[in-house]
């Protein structure tokens, strides 16, 4: 695993096997930071890593110089592996954060421009992770959702769906709050 672009380009990063997660590829990674940065400019933009697992994304947001980036994960082993990378690297804008999503989701009065979600894909409430987000209005005006996915779910159907992106095996669908 590595760090695309920005302050930390090329820096590699090793987290330990144990970890129950499933890293979003390189190769996805940068496709997908391409097409972000075609579109918004990272630089200071408000972001939520849901799932973060080994903070992967949230590394690359901090390297191309984010503003706060909120990490959250049930899994405290990943959390402690999160805040010990972040401190590591210098990026003192990764917030981690240990809660279930759903409960963090209900109960956060924030809002984001940016947030990815890469939640395990055995879930069965993955359709509830843009349902939350664009009903309690959790994204800026002309913010993006992005939920990496299996290859067979259903996100066209979903309010505020914009494309679907596909590198490799990466499934990437990609919601938009157009600010109506």
């Amino acid at each position: 695993m590595r760090i695309i672009s920005g302050s930390h380009k090329s820096r590699r990063i090793y987290p330990p096997k144990s970890l129950p997660v499933r890293p979003t590829t390189d190769i996805a990674k940068e496709s997908l930071f391409n097409i972000i940065g075609n579109h918004l400019d990272i630089k200071d933009l408000d972001c939520l890593d849901l799932f973060t697992g080994t903070g992967n994304i949230s590394y690359e947001l901090a390297s191309r110089q984010a503003g706060n980036i909120d990490s959250v994960d049930i899994n405290a082993r990943c959390i402690r592996y999160v805040e010990q990378t972040a401190k590591e690297l210098g990026f003192k804008n990764i917030r981690p954060i240990r809660s279930n999503v759903f409960v963090f989701l209900k109960r956060i009065k924030k809002s984001y421009d940016l947030i990815f979600a890469d939640p395990p894909y055995d879930m069965d409430q993955f359709d509830m992770i843009p349902q939350i987000i664009m009903e309690r209005n959790m994204l800026n005006k002309g913010g993006w959702l992005i939920v990496e996915h299996p290859e067979k779910w259903g996100a066209i159907k979903l309010k505020g769906f914009r494309e679907h992106r596909k590198y490799g095996k990466v499934n990437f669908s990609i919601f938009e709050n157009p600010g109506e």
